[in-house]
């Protein structure tokens, strides 16, 4: 397949890297040599392994001849060969518990998803993007106090939507921080009380985070005064160089951040940068320039014509809501091929939105495609409801157990 490089040699493969290290810029080689990881040493010997041996030539030639599925989650064999077959990402170091995605982009994770911090080390005025997962106020406050100093503030907390991994923290971050949100028009009625989003679609996607969905969290939340549309004209409040692009698709008021001058975009979940719907691939941060999470998207003709969008915008590092951030050669390839075969990678086969979208406006959700069933995935799920309810109930009554254990004594 175009755009997937053999290197049959190791002189060969110096050769390429010395040609793509010329083409580099200082500033590039700046985050490579001081913030972002060189690619993995093992990956790219694994990968002159692989070249070499007879079982990769059936491997090659299925990604010449098409895109094929390998198993549930749309799993395929383009994928299998980025992961083998290539040398690793470069991703954003981790010091302490940020991620430095450059100078003045630094991320955290909270649980499942990424908030950003927009601003230099010490800075007054910097900005929040995304309030992260219930539960992680004090880690992000604690995080910004970590990079800005004792008693940092946001000018501004901007949303890139409203699902609840995103605006989890929101509240209790808005008791001690008086700012103001911003998030697209689009979004107001999810973020003022008015209206829930589209239910979640457990069908799509194939891995646990997505059969659990149904329990996702789906209403608004209500912010009042605290939250305001953001500027028509693009512009991001309180990042100055920075602006806002309309990327529609796994919500109908969900933004992107876009920086010029080098380049950066913060994603969002209009793609992302991890397998979301797979447990596993989420606890071991595997990086994949990935769709947006399957789940959750309520318009995939939309969610296609964001992808595109932003990799017409042809950005060299690209921090998600989901997953490592990551920049480089491979994540520039992986993302050319996200848009190139959208449906192949990243569209389900069948699911509550895929032929039908939500249909949304100001006021929220208008209408929603009828719901499949699906026995299968309605099993999967009760059988870990179920055994959910029996381990917290089974905690429950052991805890009572010792208190009255020790009561006795």
């Amino acid at each position: 397949m175009s755009g997937i490089k053999q290197k049959n040699t190791a002189s060969g493969s110096s050769q390429d890297e010395r040609s793509t290290q010329s083409r580099w810029s200082a500033a590039d080689n700046y985050y490579i040599d001081h913030i972002w990881q060189e690619p993995d040493r093992n990956g790219q010997r694994r990968c002159r392994e692989l070249q070499n041996h007879a079982s990769h030539k059936p491997l090659r030639t299925a990604v010449d001849r098409s895109v094929h599925d390998l198993a549930i989650g749309r799993t395929t064999m383009i994928g299998f060969a980025r992961r083998h077959a290539h040398p690793r990402f470069e991703m954003a170091r981790k010091i302490g518990s940020l991620y430095q995605v450059a100078p003045d982009i630094a991320g955290l994770r909270t649980g499942i998803s990424n908030v950003y911090f927009l601003g230099e080390p010490g800075a007054v005025n910097w900005v929040l993007v995304d309030a992260g997962l219930p539960g992680y106020a004090r880690r992000i406050r604690h995080a910004a106090e970590e990079r800005f100093g004792a008693g940092a503030k946001p000018a501004a907390i901007i949303l890139t939507h409203g699902h609840f991994d995103h605006v989890g923290a929101l509240r209790s971050l808005l008791e001690h921080w008086n700012v103001t949100v911003f998030a697209h028009r689009l979004e107001m009625p999810y973020l003022t009380g008015r209206s829930s989003y589209p239910p979640p679609d457990p069908s799509v996607g194939g891995g646990v985070l997505a059969w659990m969905a149904s329990i996702y969290p789906k209403g608004p939340i209500v912010l009042g005064s605290h939250v305001q549309p953001l500027p028509v004209d693009g512009s991001v409040p309180g990042a100055v160089g920075w602006r806002w692009i309309h990327t529609p698709g796994h919500s109908s008021g969900h933004i992107s951040l876009f920086r010029e001058s080098d380049r950066a975009l913060i994603a969002g979940d209009a793609l992302v940068t991890v397998r979301q719907e797979s447990l596993l691939a989420v606890l071991r941060q595997e990086p994949e320039v990935h769709g947006p999470p399957a789940y959750f998207t309520s318009d995939w003709e939309a969610a296609r014509e964001s992808v595109e969008q932003l990799i017409s915008l042809n950005p060299r590092m690209v921090a998600a809501g989901h997953g490592i951030p990551l920049r480089g050669d491979e994540m520039i390839i992986e993302l050319r091929e996200l848009g190139t075969h959208f449906d192949a990678l990243a569209l389900p086969r069948q699911g509550r939105y895929v032929r039908h979208p939500a249909i949304a406006d100001q006021t929220g959700v208008v209408s929603l495609p009828p719901q499949a069933e699906h026995p299968v995935q309605r099993a999967l799920f009760l059988g870990a409801s179920a055994f959910l309810i029996a381990w917290l109930g089974g905690s429950i009554i052991q805890s009572l157990r010792n208190r009255r254990s020790r009561f006795i004594e």
